[in-house]
């Protein structure tokens, strides 16, 4: 091989190895999300749009492990998937003297409290939803009113505490 197919097959190779890499970036890019801002997200209770909330705690999901010891087997302990909890979801909202989060709490006061289904749904800077968390059969079990400071001037809050037997994530279309 001469001196010039060498530098041809130098080139050639140099040309292939950058549209390897272009190749693998472009679809490293299509892969990438971006991350999402946490302050745009809307909650609905009952299929109803609720009222703009502040914050929204609780999305949480924990599996217990149960250890297990085979018999015969001494040192080897298995582990095996237990008891699945759901944190409560907590939301806040500003206090607007409105009693709508109040009476669904006082409704829980009764022995069937009637429990409804719900979803936090996030949005992205564009206002498109991108993810949902839904839950089942919640109901609130707690209610905190606002907080008195007559030195201070911070907005009152009201917040709602819901138990449920549910938590699902998705990519939410609807």
């Amino acid at each position: 091989m001469n001196f010039k197919s060498r530098a041809w097959t130098g080139r050639l190779l140099t040309v292939a190895l950058a549209l390897v890499t272009v190749v693998v970036v472009s679809a490293q890019n299509n892969q990438r999300k971006d991350p999402l801002s946490a302050f745009y997200f809307g909650v609905e209770i009952a299929g109803q749009p609720t009222a703009f909330f502040r914050s929204v705690g609780g999305l949480k999901i924990e599996t217990e492990v149960v250890e297990y010891q085979e018999g015969g087997q001494t040192g080897t302990i298995r582990k095996l998937p237990g008891v699945t909890r759901y944190a409560n979801i907590r939301l806040s909202r500003e206090f607007t003297g409105d009693r709508l989060l109040y009476n669904w709490f006082a409704t829980t006061q009764k022995p069937n409290p009637i429990k409804v289904d719900g979803r936090i749904v996030m949005f992205d800077r564009r206002g498109r939803r991108v993810a949902a968390w839904k839950f089942i059969n919640g109901f609130p079990v707690k209610w905190e009113g606002p907080d008195f400071d007559a030195s201070g001037n911070e907005v009152a809050i009201e917040t709602i505490e819901i138990a449920h037997e549910g938590l699902t994530f998705s990519d939410d279309e609807n």
